[in-house]
């Protein structure tokens, strides 16, 4: 497997035009057409090379003084397959004509190229980033899953492809890919960045999020990507770690669950272990009635049309959600509100800092048929609160992730923390 690109220096030696551009555009090129027939990470382009020299030449007259560049300049960025990019259709990982799913670029996609970004090409997705899962494979072990649904935008950076990778997140598919392919997720809190552009799964949870090799580099790319970010200094004290109990952490595999807990104790932080989601089983209800309905509700009248093109996962997905009453819907919006309130109240009557929990249940499964499981990703993105997945060993030859979650709207600070999570998982 190629050694990954971490972003912050490789961005710092763009700025510095070393390499320049136009050797860095073929060494990428070179390095997608050699590795990515056998992990299908990015949506087969036909131009792709011709494409981003072209940005690159345009880059370069922009910016003819290093001393000017802008913060991600010459950076190749993977976006994922339901973002709208100028230029490049989008499939949302479907059968659909590209031409139906149209639509302007995201506002994150500006904002990149704003920052001096190239756009390496799109990345696989599962379809719509509902379940069906595209054909991109794990970089550590190619006969199992990346994860999903943001497996290309995982596997691309784990691969070494591109440093940055732009993902979404409705339930589990930032942390999960990222846990699978031993990269650093990150998911900001519900409304943190943009999401016009992208096409819906189910709004009242969508949320997107990046990849990077580590937490510097997610910092980085949440600096560019979020709305109003703050710079946060690093923690006076150590950050008191939460470790929620009860069922949740039934869901993890005992080998998995015996090596959270090893890397628990190898942090050496205070730790409080709460009963904070209560019914678990409730809470997964509720989440799962509010996805299906809403994704029902945004695909009515592509289904209506071009439901024969839909693969069978997401037909029975659409399907559950039309046949949810809107009682029930509200009902579950209703117990979501409650859940949001009653985690804060927790987190700040324990003095919680951060979250800790593993961010699967397990290392990625064999086979390239399901995207695994995104349970231990349930809670948080129900409560719409920001995460992030560190690589946290390995079990059986494959990655762990380490799941990382902060109060809403404390997005830097929970960085800022996890970086210190970072050091001590790597002393």
């Amino acid at each position: 497997m190629e050694p990954m690109t971490p972003l912050v220096p490789a961005a710092a030696r763009l700025r510095a035009g070393d390499p320049p551009l136009a050797e860095h555009v073929e060494r990428l090129c070179t390095r997608i057409d050699r590795i990515d027939p056998a992990l299908r990470a990015f949506v087969p382009e036909p131009g792709r090379h011709d494409r981003i020299a072209a940005a690159a030449k345009e880059l370069e007259a922009r910016y003819p003084s290093p001393d000017d560049r802008p913060p991600l300049y010459g950076v190749a960025v993977g976006v994922k397959d339901i973002v709208h990019v100028e230029g490049l259709p989008t499939h949302g990982g479907s059968a659909l004509p590209p031409g139906v799913l149209a639509g302007p670029e995201g506002t994150l996609v500006g904002r990149l190229r704003a920052a001096g970004a190239l756009i390496a090409g799109k990345t696989v997705t599962a379809e719509f980033a509902v379940l069906a899962p595209g054909p991109t494979r794990n970089p550590y072990d190619l006969g199992h899953t990346p994860g999903g649904s943001s497996s290309g935008s995982a596997a691309a950076v784990a691969a070494g492809l591109v440093p940055l990778a732009i993902g979404s997140q409705t339930v589990g598919s930032v942390v999960r890919p990222a846990a699978y392919c031993g990269v650093a997720g990150f998911r900001p809190t519900y409304g943190r960045m943009p999401v016009d552009g992208v096409i819906a799964h189910a709004p009242t949870l969508d949320t997107m999020g990046c990849f990077a090799s580590d937490t510097a580099g997610v910092r980085l790319a949440a600096s560019v990507l979020c709305d109003g970010w703050r710079e946060e200094p690093a923690p006076a004290a150590d950050p008191v770690l939460g470790v929620p109990v009860g069922g949740y952490l039934d869901e993890v595999r005992p080998q998995a669950l015996a090596a959270f807990e090893r890397t628990v104790e190898q942090l050496g932080l205070p730790v409080s272990r709460v009963d904070v989601l209560g019914d678990f089983e409730a809470v997964q209800h509720h989440l799962r009635t509010i996805i299906r309905y809403e994704l029902a509700q945004v695909h009515h009248e592509l289904f209506t049309r071009f439901g024969s093109l839909y693969r069978p996962e997401t037909v029975a997905a659409v399907r559950h959600g039309r046949e949810i009453d809107r009682a029930d819907y509200a009902a579950a919006l209703a117990a979501r509100a409650d859940f949001r309130r009653r985690v804060a109240e927790v987190t700040a009557e324990h003095g919680v800092d951060v979250w800790v929990t593993p961010a699967a249940t397990g290392p990625a499964p064999l086979g390239l048929d399901a995207t695994g499981s995104a349970v231990m990703s349930i809670p948080w993105s129900h409560a719409g609160l920001p995460a992030v997945s560190l690589p946290a060993g390995q079990l059986d030859g494959l990655p762990l992730g380490l799941q990382c979650v902060g109060a809403e709207g404390g997005d830097e600070a929970l960085l800022a923390r996890a970086a210190v999570i970072e050091g001590r998982l790597a002393a």
